[in-house]
Parts: C-alpha cells; sequence; structure tokens
C-alpha cells in the first residue's frame, strides 16, 4: 500500500499531497483521478506497458481493467492490480475499488439488501460512475461480478 521512495515527502490523503505539490517546487505527486478532475490539478501522461503514453482519464482507467478482465478465472477473489495493465489504452497507475463480502450472510435482510445493492451497481448504479469522475467497470468483468453475486449464500428469515 505504501512505497518507500528513497527521497521525498509525503502527506495523509489526496488533499495532503496536492498541498504539500502546490508548497513544493518542481515537485510531482498522485491523487486519485476524481480529485484531480474536479481540482482541476494539472496532470501528466504515462507511458504503460505497450509504450504508449497515456493522459489519465475514465477511459484509460476502465481500459486497464478492461485489460484484465478476460484474465480473471470463475474463482478469482478479484482483489486484483491493475498497475501497469498490458492494453495499448490503459492508464498505467490505475486501480479499483474493492468490496470486501461475506460469502455466507448470517442476517438474511441485511445479506439480501446487501446483494441487491451490489446487483443495482453492477447492472444499473455503474453509469453514473463517470459523472462523478470515477471509472465504470469494463461490461466483461461486470457480467463475470454479477455471475458471482450467485455465490452468496443468504441466511432463511426467521
Amino acid at each position: 500500500k505504501e512505497v518507500s521512495w528513497p527521497t521525498g515527502l509525503g502527506a495523509k490523503g489526496n488533499e495532503g499531497v496536492a498541498g504539500q505539490v502546490k508548497q513544493t517546487p518542481g515537485s510531482i505527486g498522485y491523487v486519485e483521478l476524481a480529485y484531480a478532475t474536479q481540482n482541476k490539478l494539472p496532470y501528466a501522461a504515462m507511458r504503460n506497458a505497450a509504450g504508449q503514453f497515456i493522459v489519465p482519464s475514465i477511459e484509460s482507467v476502465t481500459s486497464a481493467a478492461g485489460a484484465i478482465a478476460d484474465t480473471i478465472s470463475d474463482n478469482t477473489d478479484y482483489r486484483l492490480s491493475i498497475i501497469n495493465a498490458t492494453g495499448a489504452s490503459a492508464y498505467p497507475i490505475s486501480s479499483m475499488t474493492w468490496l470486501l463480502v461475506y460469502q455466507n450472510q448470517p442476517d438474511a435482510v441485511k445479506g439480501r439488501e446487501l446483494v441487491d445493492f451490489m446487483r443495482w451497481a453492477y447492472q444499473t448504479g455503474y453509469k453514473d460512475a463517470a459523472s462523478l469522475d470515477y471509472a465504470p467497470l469494463p461490461d466483461r468483468m461486470r457480467s463475470k461480478l454479477l455471475a458471482r453475486l450467485a455465490s452468496i449464500k443468504i441466511a432463511s428469515a426467521k
């Protein structure tokens, strides 16, 4: 989760990093795309695994996730890294946010609500991601995640 750089300063969170960069002439930093976009911060194109210089964008982050979507097996736990993904249009320092969900849901009501929410997110909610400056998962990955939802066991209502 943390990189040990040979030199430099660290700061906490997007605001902290952005503030540190603004105060340090000639410095660079890394913040999430949504933060950079919403705060109109300048950013740079990075060379990816295919040798292409790619600007961070919703499309290039989704492309990074799409580059690994076909390699996902049915039994993956989805804690996947999309850093330096192989796609020609993939932004090389992309990442995903994960939901860690118990396979066996002991509470019937909460378990059903959780699964229903996840189903909504994968089928409908993802359409709003870009308007919030977040990259939606590619279709191939969403369909695999929807299939995985069927494996969650929910306790019977009492």
